[in-house]
């Protein structure tokens, strides 16, 4: 019986939304075609009355003309019933695609919710508290050994400016007072030379060319 006459899971699946559009689509430009046709043939006989005079045979192509200017009226409305069915499918496609795209985000902001509550369930906001003041404290201990490691030995308290500015202007008066003394070294005969050395000038120029 299933051979003969079918079965209920042969039937074809029902044409969505898209399948809708698209056969939609495809009789308005059959529809376009046809007005585009008809068009035409309205310029066609309008050339032909321009070139007639008034007569039987100018009335019988203007007759021509009128039934082809009804039959494209009839496609045009036919064409903008189409055109809205196209649009109405479409703002319809459209609203479903939003529908579908809002459910799923509401969907996945469940999920981000359900995951977030687990997360926070095993955070103790108390024990973050006292390591908080525990990383206080220690950050504190660790300034005092610093500062304690970094004090000075032997040095007194307070230091007056203006004994160190007259110490220092008393060295520099000596400084001045003895002179620089590695100028004076320069000069000077080593310990380990028993005859001071003798000054031997250059040669001058014609010495020169006489020795060659």
């Amino acid at each position: 019986m299933n051979r003969i006459f079918g079965s209920s899971s042969s039937k074809k699946p029902k044409p969505t939304l898209q399948d809708a559009i698209n056969a939609t689509d495809a009789r308005v430009a059959s529809v376009e075609v046809k007005i585009k046709k008809l068009d035409g043939e309205l310029f066609r006989y309008k050339e032909q009355m321009s070139k007639l005079r008034s007569g039987p045979g100018k009335n019988a192509i203007q007759q021509r003309a009128l039934r082809v200017l009804q039959q494209k009226k009839l496609y045009e409305g036919q064409l903008n019933q189409l055109q809205q069915q196209t649009f109405n499918m479409e703002s319809a496609a459209l609203a479903t695609d939003n529908l579908r795209n809002t459910m799923a985000t509401v969907d996945a902001m469940k999920l981000a919710n359900k995951e977030m509550r687990k997360q926070y369930g095993n955070i103790d906001i108390d024990k973050i508290e006292n390591m908080h003041y525990d990383m206080e404290e220690l950050l504190e201990q660790a300034n005092e050994i610093q500062e304690s490691l970094g004090r000075s030995y032997a040095v007194p308290d307070e230091i007056d400016e203006a004994d160190l500015e007259a110490e220092l202007d008393a060295l520099q008066l000596e400084e001045e007072e003895e002179g620089p003394s590695y100028l004076s070294d320069l000069n000077k005969v080593p310990d380990f030379v028993d005859e001071t050395p003798v000054e031997i000038s250059e040669p001058t120029m014609k010495e020169a060319v006489k020795t060659t």
